[in-house]
């Protein structure tokens, strides 16, 4: 060490942002708030993008007293890095004139609430953490722990609500056609991003929220892991395996290559109680099906580093699996009369057999020309499809064959895309952005059923099915850094979906235009403080797909629709058609939350949110006196834009280490985690009479709390998650209503790190889970009953580190 800090000179990186205002200070009490803020950690720490730059400090006109000493001691890792450099440069320079600097750079590593503190609009984000906590090998298993979000028959559902209320993209792209959350790996993804409230650079199709999946980057340093599982339930135990490998190589190219291998085999039980034809029959069933396949995916990616504010990276994605699906079911007749239309047979047996794959390249340039200005180009390809063979055998209760149905189809599907954005930053605090995108999908899709030899729709069955589908968007904001305390976010987009459709009764011409118009708002009541108040006022929608617009009939085959055995159906046992004259559903929306950021990462959050729909899209259910596919009168159900709905909430949540959340009852050394979150949902459709007329699947509450803990003597940590939802009915029509049954499960795990490179992981999915089902109600009486009872999955899982 050199004689005395007196003369001590040193290099310290300093944040130079948007404003190009060096954050400086001296050596006094407030460096330490300068080293925070260096390091995006500070209370008034920019959330725009920033560089380092190489300052340097001289004291050596000045003495350090003791209160700048103790200030230099609490910088301590810092000063030895500078003190480092110094030691170098005097080394290789004695004399003053041949002096050069060194930079250093002062970095910490952001945890999840941190990046969170520093969006401009309410997001939540979810990184490695969070992904390898549990070992799960399907990213469903991950998204139901989440708060305000569950997975239900692989559907995702935020706020309660699914299908296409919720917004899946990947990598910021809209998921593929026929993407299941179930087939993808979370050791294939790199982070889960949710937002309640849409942004114009993303599609407003998400009335409910968006998740956007980004998958796996190239890494920093060389990364070479294996993974291998083994899990079971309650058939045959399954083996999952997965290898990435990742690397910087010269000529600034990084790349990852994660492939995964995965297997499943699933048998559900299943009950059935059904009162039809007016209270005239009253049928029993039990079913007994298994599922199982396999399948592999892999997702490439590549990065270019043309130069310093220039790169290039290529993503693709490849996905197939084969799947296999065998049942029966037996029904009993408990009662029936004169009036009872019985089922064609009661002993049935199914067989399925298929294939899914799908594959998408995207390419990414970005470009930041000077200090102001960036653009960001993307291109996209992508192709998939399916093809299936459904077998239908039905005997009556002496096993004589009754019913021989074949269904045999396959589909297509192709898309391109191109999107463009430019941003500049303009004056001191605003950041301007413009943008644009298109995208075209195809669809090309046959399907035939055959019924004891005959077509089941003659003149439609085997007949090919195609649509197009056209989106292009335009949009615009501006990011405003009002001042220390207050920020804003406002854009517009133009959004319009064009569908056009040919084939036999399927011949349609359907265009949607939407403008959604969005202002987000943070607050900072004290800047120097970790408060947080956000607010947005956003306009959102939701299209139809296209199977809803598809004027082609599928009907109940327990009532044939023709031939000398037809009968009317029932309204529990509706035929269904599809509706080209749907419009899209537009939702005006308020979100308001407060976030308080606690010192030691901790997070308490309390939010609230309204959306208000019209043009709402419900099944109306109408017996129809002619059809074009039958010869009798039919119960049918059809989407129809119904009319308003409103839908309001109230979101808590809470998570830290238990020594800062109750510091009465855990000594600070405890590493003990522990998080909860709790959400109240209510709507209301207004042409639906009743206390029930809720949004489609909207449960009251769910609440979700679990905890981790890491021992100190052992390298073993430890962690469970629960999640609780009421049972609860649904309105759907003045005739008919919909209960679905309560649920509950908890997930647990136990991690060991063997050595420096092994771990090993024993989990369990799905303990005390309740029966699941729904019941259906008519207004008549009848009902149908249809439960089935989950199997928790028990799994241990291997990972070696190279």
């Amino acid at each position: 060490m050199h004689e005395g800090l007196a003369g001590l000179t040193f290099v310290i990186a300093t944040k130079v942002c948007q404003h190009r205002a060096p954050l400086t200070s001296r050596l006094t009490g407030a460096s330490l708030d300068a080293l925070e803020l260096a390091n995006g950690r500070g209370p008034a720490a920019p959330r725009q993008r920033c560089r380092y730059r190489a300052r340097r400090l001289d004291t050596s006109e000045t003495r350090l007293k003791t209160p700048a000493l103790a200030s230099l001691l609490l910088l301590c890792p810092a000063l030895v890095l500078a003190q480092q450099e110094v030691d170098r440069a005097q080394t290789s320079a004695p004399t003053p004139n041949n002096q050069q600097l060194e930079r250093v750079s002062v970095t910490r590593q952001q945890t999840d609430t941190d990046l969170r503190r520093r969006e401009p609009v309410a997001k939540q984000l979810y990184g490695r953490e969070e992904l390898d906590k549990y070992g799960d090998t399907q990213l469903s298993d991950v998204l139901k722990r989440l708060p305000g979000i569950n997975v239900s028959g692989g559907q995702l559902r935020m706020r309660g609500l699914g299908g296409a209320y919720t917004q899946i993209l990947v990598n910021g792209e809209p998921a593929p056609p026929g993407f299941s959350l179930d087939n993808l790996n979370p050791a294939q993804v790199e982070r889960l991003e949710v937002t309640k409230a849409p942004t114009a650079d993303q599609s407003a199709q998400a009335i409910a929220g968006t998740l956007n999946i980004i998958l796996k980057d190239a890494p920093r340093i060389v990364q070479k892991d294996l993974r291998i599982g083994v899990a079971y339930a309650n058939e045959n135990p399954v083996v999952n395996g997965g290898f990435t490998y990742g690397n910087r190589t010269v000529g600034g190219l990084g790349f990852v290559l994660p492939i995964n291998v995965f297997q499943w085999d699933n048998r559900t039980q299943t009950d059935g109680d059904r009162l039809r034809d007016g209270g005239a029959t009253r049928l029993a069933s039990a079913g007994d099906d298994r599922s199982h396949g396999r399948g592999v995916n892999i997702s490439p990616r590549l990065n270019w580093k043309l130069g310093d504010d220039e790169t290039l990276t290529l993503q693709t994605f490849f996905i197939t699996n084969r799947f296999y699906n065998d049942g029966h079911n037996d029904t009993d007749v408990l009662t029936s009369n004169a009036n009872s239309v019985l089922p064609p047979s009661l002993r049935d047996e199914t067989h399925n057999r298929g294939t899914f794959r799908a594959q998408r390249v995207n390419l990414q340039y970005n470009n930041r020309f000077d200090e102001d200005k960036r653009v960001e180009l993307r291109a996209g390809i992508g192709s998939g499809g399916a093809d299936f063979n459904f077998d239908f055998l039905g005997r009556d209760k002496a096993g004589t064959q009754t019913v021989s149905r074949t269904t045999s189809g396959e589909n297509r599907n192709r898309n391109t895309s191109l999107s463009g954005k430019y941003s500049q930053y303009a004056g001191e605090a605003h950041t301007l952005t413009a943008g644009g995108e298109i995208e075209r999908r195809t669809r090309d899709e046959t399907r035939r059923t055959v019924e004891n030899g005959a077509d089941l729709l003659p003149g439609i069955e085997g007949q090919p099915f195609d649509a197009t589908i056209t989106r292009t968007a335009f949009y615009g904001q501006d990011e405003w850094e009002i001042n220390k305390q207050w920020s804003t976010y406002f854009g517009v987009r133009h959004e319009q979906i064009k569908t056009v459709s040919t084939g036999i009764g399927n011949e349609f011409n359907s265009t949607s235009k939407v403008t959604t118009p969005l202002l987000h708002l943070n607050y900072k009541p004290d800047p120097k403080a970790r408060d947080l108040i956000r607010a947005s006022l956003t306009r959102s929608y939701k299209a139809a797909d296209v199977q809803q617009l598809i004027a082609r009939p599928t009907i109940n085959t327990d009532y044939p629709a023709i031939g000398p055995n037809a009968r009317t159906n029932t309204q529990t046992a509706p035929d269904r058609i599809g509706n080209p004259d749907l419009k899209p559903e537009l939702a005006t929306g308020l979100d308001i939350a407060w976030e308080n950021y606690l010192p030691a990462g901790g997070l308490v959050s309390v939010g609230v949110f309204h959306r208000r729909i019209t043009g709402l899209v419900r099944n109306s259910l109408v017996l129809e006196q002619i059809v074009s596919w039958s010869t009798v009168p039919r119960w049918v159900a059809k989407p129809i834009n119904l009319s308003k709905a409103t839908t309001e909430g109230v979101e808590l949540e809470v998570k830290g280490r238990a020594s800062e959340l109750f510091p009465s009852l855990f000594e600070p050394s405890t590493a003990l985690s522990l998080r909860a979150s709790l959400n109240l949902y209510r709507s209301h459709v207004a042409d639906i009479p009743g206390s029930d007329n809720r949004l489609e699947g909207q449960q009251p509450w769910q609440f979700n709390f679990g905890a981790d803990y890491r021992m100190k003597s052992l390298p073993v940590s430890m962690g469970f998650s629960a999640q609780i939802a009421p049972r609860f009915n649904v309105q759907q029509t003045a005739l008919q209503s919909q209960e679905t049954l309560a649920a509950r499960s908890l997930d647990a795990f136990v991690a060991m790190q063997v050595t420096k490179q092994d771990g090993v992981r024993l989990a369990v999915n799905g303990l005390f889970q309740p029966k699941q089902g729904t019941l259906v109600k008519i207004i008549n009486g009848d009902f149908a009953l249809s439960e089935r009872k989950p199997v928790a999955w028990w799994s241990v899982n291997w990972e070696h580190k190279f």
